[in-house]
């Protein structure tokens, strides 16, 4: 079956949604809060930023600048969501603006020109600019979370299990790659 390109940024988005939630599900509800200093990020003023950017970006794409003008990006950057639920639904506040706006999208709007920040894009080039930037929050998210958490469990192939797990994709059977 051939997957179209709106098919594949959807599940790949879907993926770096996930690796996030399973990021922060490791961790103790105050560790989401925790800041090593006040220059640097908590992994919840990353999720306000990543979805402050989700609800401009995708809000009204053909119709409106990606930067909207009721956007206050600064204060993203102020470290006052104070719960996990509040969190949490701020986080899927983002994806979910995002995933309406793509399960709405035609392979012909790829090719139309929207704006951010009063900057031309084919609607391709700001989906691609968007999963440029996202799983680098995303890693940024990992990479807190497996510091802060007690006993991290990993999200990718753990540690010197590369032979075993290469040793079963390889094994595998032409009917079970797909």
């Amino acid at each position: 079956m051939h997957t179209t390109y709106l098919q594949s940024i959807d599940q790949q988005f879907r993926h770096y949604k996930s690796l996030g939630e399973k990021a922060m599900g490791q961790l103790e509800d105050e560790k989401l809060f925790w800041q090593p200093n006040a220059e640097s990020n908590s992994i919840a003023v990353i999720v306000k930023h990543m979805a402050g950017n989700m609800v401009s970006r995708w809000t009204d794409i053909f119709d409106s600048d990606g930067e909207k003008n009721w956007r206050n990006r600064d204060a993203e950057f102020v470290n006052d969501v104070d719960t996990r639920a509040a969190l949490m639904k701020i986080w899927e506040d983002g994806w979910a603006c995002l995933f309406n706006t793509l399960s709405s999208m035609q392979e012909t709007d790829l090719d139309r020109i929207i704006y951010i920040r009063n900057e031309a894009h084919t609607v391709i080039a700001a989906i691609n600019r968007q999963l440029a930037h996202y799983p680098c929050h995303v890693g940024q998210i990992i990479y807190i979370s497996k510091m802060l958490s007690k006993d991290w469990t990993s999200l990718s192939i753990p540690r010197d299990q590369s032979a075993d797990f290469n040793r079963d994709k390889f094994s595998a059977s032409e009917a079970d790659i797909t």
